[in-house]
């Protein structure tokens, strides 16, 4: 259960960014960025994908940041096809890990849902580029990553791929073309559609056992 969740506003290159955190119970063991689907077909930071890995993290002890993409709620400017929201992401993380290090100095999981998933993609591929600092974790469901990129991202070998077997918005071939060129699993749970309606429960569950591996 969480201990608060406040709402906070980050600064991105387009302007503020309108996110949500939830701190779990005692002190925080390390944090968790989960990144939302298209904006423009509904997507927002209170999707159940999305809120569902942000519980699992919670339980787990980290702290949960659930942002709003460029022209999402109250996030400044406009869909920027995993560009601009890359470089904002890329914002918040230094934001962040300057607000609250009392968080950011510990494990971090990125995860993303459907376009969140590129997003988290680019970003994880921006951070290895400068060297920067790492997530412990990609977990990436539905992953729409190759929707939104002119090359192949080099995915790292900690990345879990979850995906719903009747997935009819990414289908599961894709996810396997993107499995077979990084050499990664993928969990696919079955009779799930892409936002896993009845299945939460066992996505729960698998982003859950991930964590205990961190």
């Amino acid at each position: 259960m969480a201990r608060s969740r406040k709402n906070v506003v980050f600064e991105g290159l387009a302007g503020p960014i309108d996110a949500v955190i939830d701190w779990p119970d005692g002190t925080p063991k390390g944090w968790a960025l989960v990144l939302h689907p298209h904006s423009l077909q509904g997507g927002t930071r209170d999707n159940k994908v999305v809120t569902t890995i942000a519980r699992a993290s919670v339980h787990d002890g980290l702290v949960a940041v659930r942002p709003n993409f460029r022209g999402v709620g109250q996030s400044a400017g406009a869909f920027d096809h995993a560009d601009g929201e890359t470089a904002d992401m890329l914002e918040l993380i230094r934001q962040f890990a300057a607000e609250y290090p009392e968080a950011a100095g510990g494990r971090w999981l990125l995860g993303g849902f459907s376009f969140g998933t590129a997003v988290a993609a680019r970003v994880y591929q921006t951070l290895a580029e400068q060297q920067a600092v790492l997530p412990d974790a990609l977990i990436l469901a539905g992953a729409a990553v190759s929707r939104f990129s002119e090359s192949d991202i080099p995915l790292p070998s900690h990345t879990i791929l979850v995906h719903g077997e009747d997935d009819d918005v990414v289908p599961l071939d894709e996810t396997m073309i993107l499995a077979r060129k990084a050499d990664l699993p993928v969990v696919v749970v079955p009779n799930a559609g892409h936002f896993f309606h009845g299945k939460l429960t066992v996505l729960k569950d698998i982003v859950e056992q991930r964590l205990k591996t961190m």
